[in-house]
């Protein structure tokens, strides 16, 4: 689907060559002929970007820009200014109107269209974790959040560049939002990038004895520098430059010979962009850790440890080695909770959890499995290893008893144990193996491990 573009003028010849230019390539436009109709049209459908006049009866440009900003629905929808006022007050104006560029008439195309398509992959990628986010909290995995609050202060930024007067002028205008540090040797700066969990690089695209670009794209791909904010210093006539770089992922750039004030507003914003989507990314792991542990041990739940399984044993299928399953389940649980109530059982479960973890292999995985029943996949363990790691892990819960609200108390654990069976076993036929071993040892007298080939040990 293509993106949609909002173009915003009151003169409507302006509406229509934006329109054709931006249709030709590709992108569904809409448009509003006055600030008040933009906002009453991205309420009813926010477009992906907005093409906003600034000169324009009633409410100007400015102002529009400010109340999508200051609307948490509609904040994070890229705004480009488009107008005739050159003077760098009025950019800056627009920036801290909450812009995120501003171009000036006559628009050049190359540049219209880099940026444009640049702010859009921005916002998609945006749109996925607000998404993802929106749902955690629908499911009460993780609390609403406020949006867009997030601050530009202690900030590191570092500044490659090679000219002494840019660096100058870098540092005094930045020195109030954090550490900034300066390198002019490239080699150097990348280094320093990789280790250093900047916020934002500053990089010129001109220098002396280097590829401004191929730098830039070195640290975009890099795994510690992936989600660094780029911006880049461009010179005035290098329009293919820039638009390269805006392709590659430099997410802005400032135009030399630089202008102090246009400088700081575009890295507090890009900052504060960097900040919301942090959280955003954080608030999405955070969400997919939650949704694949069990909250009350720790451990992981039984999707997780289901589709785990399913990897394992189709590793093993195709020839990898074998893989092997436990099924644990605490024995007379009941009578721990009548007993101690359910709060003791929870402690129970939490002590039970934490013996599993200290006493099985580094590469097992163990996780809860519903109730008092828990399960081990074994990777890379044959049928002789399982059963052995089974019992040890048997006699270091027996061995000890539990310490719960204030006594002791003898607590045991049946096990049951399957091995895959290749070339065409499955997860499902396994864990009903394991679960059919488990009930055997039950059965037995409980306190015990019972494969599904035959019993490994008596009760001790």
């Amino acid at each position: 689907m293509p993106a949609r573009v909002l173009v915003v003028d009151d003169i409507l010849p302006n509406v229509r060559v934006l329109e054709a230019k931006l249709e030709a390539e590709y992108f569904d436009v809409v448009t509003a002929m006055s600030g008040q109709e933009a906002l009453d049209s991205i309420a009813e459908a926010p477009p992906d970007i907005v093409l906003l006049d600034v000169m324009m009866p009633g409410m100007d440009g400015f102002e529009v820009a400010r109340r999508i900003k200051s609307v948490p629905a509609t904040a994070h929808i890229p705004v480009i200014m488009v107008t005739a006022l050159s003077e760098p007050s009025e950019r800056i104006r627009g920036l801290e109107a909450g812009a995120d560029d501003f171009l000036t008439k006559p628009i050049n195309d190359l540049q219209l269209f880099a940026r444009v398509r640049s702010l859009v992959r921005l916002k998609q990628t945006m749109d996925e974790f607000r998404l993802r986010e929106e749902t955690s909290t629908q499911l009460g995995v993780l609390d609403p959040a406020v949006v867009l609050n997030e601050g530009a202060g202690n900030a590191r930024v570092l500044a490659v560049v090679d000219q002494p007067a840019e660096a100058e002028a870098i540092g005094a205008a930045l020195r109030d939002m954090g550490e900034v540090i300066i390198e002019a040797d490239p080699a150097r700066a990348q280094e320093a990038a990789l280790t250093g969990q900047y916020d934002l690089i500053i990089v010129s695209l001109k220098l002396k004895n280097a590829d401004g670009l191929r730098l830039c794209s070195h640290l975009r791909s890099s795994v510690p520098t992936r989600n660094a904010v780029l911006l880049g210093l461009v010179e005035a006539t290098d329009t293919q430059q820039l638009v390269r770089a805006l392709e590659m992922g430099v997410a802005d750039y400032v135009v030399k010979p630089l202008e102090r004030n246009e400088l700081v507003a575009r890295v507090r914003t890009q900052l504060r962009r960097k900040r919301y989507q942090d959280r955003l990314r954080q608030s999405y792991q955070m969400s997919v850790a939650m949704a694949v542990t069990d909250p009350l041990t720790g451990l992981h739940n039984r999707r997780y440890m289901v589709g785990h399984l399913d990897n394992l044993v189709g590793r093993s299928n195709a020839g990898g080695k074998p893989t092997s399953v436990m099924m644990l389940d605490i024995d007379h649980f009941k009578k721990v909770n009548d007993t101690f109530g359910h709060a003791g059982g929870d402690e129970v479960l939490i002590e039970f959890a934490a013996r599993l973890r200290r006493g099985l292999r580094g590469i097992d995985l163990c996780g809860r499995f519903g109730g008092e029943e828990f399960l081990v996949a074994m990777p890379d363990t044959d049928s002789e290893a399982a059963n052995m790691v089974a019992e040890r892990l048997r006699r270091f819960i027996a061995d000890e008893p539990f310490n719960i609200a204030g006594a002791t108390l003898p607590v045991t654990a049946s096990i049951g144990v399957t091995t895959v069976r290749a070339p065409s076993d499955t997860s499902a036929e396994m864990l009903d193996r394991a679960d059919r071993s488990l009930y055997a040892a039950k059965a037995a007298g409980r306190n015990r491990v019972m494969t599904d080939e035959k019993p490994v040990t008596a009760n001790a």
